[in-house]
């Protein structure tokens, strides 16, 4: 049996004269076959009651209002169902937020096919349904609504390489290792702008070769080689152009946290620790698609955080270019040991900006959960220019404190840093931001540390699926952007 949505109407009256003890307010749209199959006008039809034969034959539509629901869904209803299809009530308050828990809602009742219909969907609004309709299992399509061609290229844009980014770091860790890694962010930022890419991948023994010493300490307990992929994007096409922006990325692959062993409830996630690397390469992409034309360096720092017979241990010290030593006195401290390799290039490039993302701290979510992204910086007023960028493209960036005494409170016996505070000192996320200030050349001036508590999530909530977000790609390809 086919039945169109739009055909509603009579079968709707019916379904509720047989069924009185339906609530509207908590009916599943992909049910409602089971109990229209049980009318009387399909008795006569041996198939009617096989599920597998039973189909929507065209989406459902999805339209927006700004009139309040009808009383019988409820004085606070946010969604009805009409013989249109599904109709999402704005109150002008929090709309985006509203559109995609609705979208959410309307992804768990197993919708596949969704149009967006009717007036009001702007590139904001159909982005925030996307967001919320958007989930690791299975297929979805919408067929969107029309935009301008300006808001259209940008949503094609988002939708490349955003859901790259989501992609990317949901992919498992014995899919996605540091080369892979390292390969997946070249070939997105080759796709957006090939002819003005360069790049260059150095791993295993060249790495301590070449003194990179904080990568290949993290990775060489690995039976696979620790990457650092070192990408600059020139459109001036000028050899000698100088760089705007060097950006890094924390790429660990898997963090079993070495021989300070994670417990499984905290290693079941640790697939996505590489999210900082992902977010700051989409960051990058996003704003090259935007049109951006200065020259950009990008650092990704890839490794595994493993345990073998060639694994760091607690005790070792590693020397890095730039003169500092560091004692490793926890192994789930790496993070920072490899991003002091990229922070060192970085800064030798004398660029006006850097940033570095990473999924840094565990101190970092238990502050701002897994709802904002953390921002570190000495420079209040790149700090407030990326809270602005943020704002701007609708994503949740919080500051929190990073001031000079946190660079003395990683005391060490036996060299100049530990890569963490002890007791005495318990702002983790303030003190790892601190221990990375020691390798950028002029802290002071245009730096920003980001600490990417809103990159993944381990379990489902009203707004999102289990998994990668993408937030802060906007925000931080907007900042490029900004003159």
């Amino acid at each position: 049996m086919g039945l169109k949505w739009t055909d509603s109407r009579e079968i709707g009256e019916a379904l509720y004269d047989s069924r009185p003890d339906l609530d509207p307010k908590t009916v599943r749209f992909t049910d409602m076959h089971q109990w229209i199959c049980e009318l009387e006008e399909f008795d006569d039809d041996p198939n009617a009651s096989n599920e597998k034969d039973w189909k929507m034959t065209e989406a459902m539509k999805i339209t927006l209002s700004t009139q309040p629901a009808d009383a019988r869904w409820g004085e606070k209803a946010t969604y009805s169902i009409n013989n249109d299809g599904i109709t999402l009530h704005l109150t002008g308050k929090d709309d985006l937020g509203l559109i995609q828990r609705a979208a959410r809602k309307i992804d768990g009742q197993g919708l596949k096919h969704v149009q967006l219909a009717g007036e009001g969907w702007d590139i904001e609004k159909s982005w925030a349904f996307w967001q919320g309709y958007r989930a690791p299992k299975g297929t979805r399509k919408i067929d969107w609504a029309v935009l301008s061609e300006t808001e259209q290229k940008e949503l094609d844009n988002r939708l490349k390489v955003i859901d790259w980014v989501r992609h990317t770091i949901n992919t498992p860790a014995e899919e996605l290792g540091p080369e892979q890694l390292a390969s997946r962010a070249v070939d997105l930022l080759c796709d957006v702008a090939c002819d003005h890419v360069s790049y260059r991948i150095t791993k295993g023994e060249d790495l301590r070769e070449q003194n990179y010493a904080g990568i290949h300490t993290v990775g060489r307990g690995s039976d696979r080689a620790p990457v650092l992929l070192a990408l600059d994007y020139n459109p001036t096409g000028n050899p000698d152009a100088p760089v705007y922006a060097s950006l890094v990325g924390k790429g660990i692959t898997f963090d079993s946290g070495g021989y300070s062993i994670k417990q499984t409830a905290f290693m079941d996630s640790m697939k996505s620790d590489m999210g900082g690397a992902a977010t700051i390469t989409g960051a990058l992409a996003l704003a090259i698609t935007r049109g951006l034309n200065k020259r950009v360096k990008l650092f990704l720092c890839c490794a595994d955080n493993m345990i073998s017979g060639n694994a760091m241990k607690l005790g070792d010290i590693i020397t890095y270019r730039n003169g500092k030593t560091v004692e490793v006195m926890n192994t789930d401290a790496e993070g920072r040991l490899v991003l002091a390799d990229g922070l060192i290039d970085a800064a030798a490039q004398k660029p006006e900006l850097i940033i570095d993302c990473a999924t840094l701290t565990g101190a970092a979510k238990t502050a701002l959960g897994n709802d904002y992204h953390a921002l570190f910086s000495f420079d209040d007023k790149l700090a407030a220019r990326l809270l602005a960028s943020a704002a701007e493209e609708n994503e949740p960036f919080w500051r929190l404190p990073l001031a000079e005494f946190h660079r003395s409170q990683l005391p060490s016996n036996f060299a100049e840093l530990n890569n963490t505070a002890n007791a005495s000192y318990p702002a983790g996320a303030s003190t790892a931001a601190g221990f990375l200030s020691h390798f950028v050349e002029n802290y002071h001036e245009g730096w920003l540390h980001v600490d990417c508590s809103a990159t993944y999530r381990k379990g489902a909530v009203e707004q999102w699926s289990a998994g990668a977000t993408g937030l802060g790609v906007r925000a931080i390809a907007n900042l490029l952007l900004a003159k």
